[in-house]
């Protein structure tokens, strides 16, 4: 067997929408909202567990019906924005207007990398144990001072991390990425996944 290389008449896109978040002050409201429940943050686990080599990280999850609560109107409308932007990146590939109209937002959190912190192992957002995510979403709630991008290793991609905006991307192994550490500053994001349900 021999690889072929079929010719593209242009480079191929990656999928990753981006949008700037507005109004911007969202982003300070759900980072008070962390900062003030710190009786919920958890050092930042993933799929397969803790593991602090892999993902160093403090987290706060929250499951969507939460939003309803008071003390949680910044949610609302951070969601609110989000399907814009999802409506957005609908438009731009219309043939997920086929399947996509009808996925929901499953668990999110909320997540802070101090100096130094990272999910650096490189992982994407569908595995075994999360077969359901179509799709991956993050906002990042603040400027970082020095790393801290968000690195997509096949398309070699670095995005620095900027206060607002909002990114969303396919689940899949075709989107493997890490997060790089933290060279000064605090890093805060809001991330989640479009599911299927």
């Amino acid at each position: 067997m021999k690889r072929s290389e079929i010719q593209e008449p242009k480079a191929s896109p990656n999928f990753i929408g981006a949008w700037t978040t507005q109004p911007i002050s969202i982003c300070d409201e759900i980072t008070c909202f962390f900062e003030k429940n710190v009786g919920r943050q958890v050092i930042g686990r993933t799929t397969s567990g803790l593991n602090q080599g892999f993902k160093s990280t403090t987290d706060i999850s929250i499951p969507p019906s939460d939003i309803c609560l008071p003390g949680y109107t910044a949610f609302q409308d951070y969601f609110e924005i989000l399907h814009c932007c999802y409506k957005d990146y609908l438009d731009q590939w219309p043939f997920l207007q086929r399947f996509a109209n009808t996925l929901d937002v499953g668990i999110f959190s909320i997540v802070r990398y101090q100096q130094g912190q990272h999910f650096n192992g490189m992982h994407c957002e569908r595995v075994s144990s999360s077969l359901h995510r179509v799709f991956a979403f993050m906002t990042y709630l603040n400027d970082v001072d020095s790393g801290g991008s968000t690195y997509f290793s096949h398309y070699d991609l670095e995005i620095q991390p900027q206060k607002g905006l909002t990114i969303i991307w396919p689940a899949d192994w075709t989107h493997a990425h890490r997060g790089n550490t933290v060279q000064g500053g605090t890093k805060y994001i809001i991330t989640g996944w479009l599911d299927v349900t």
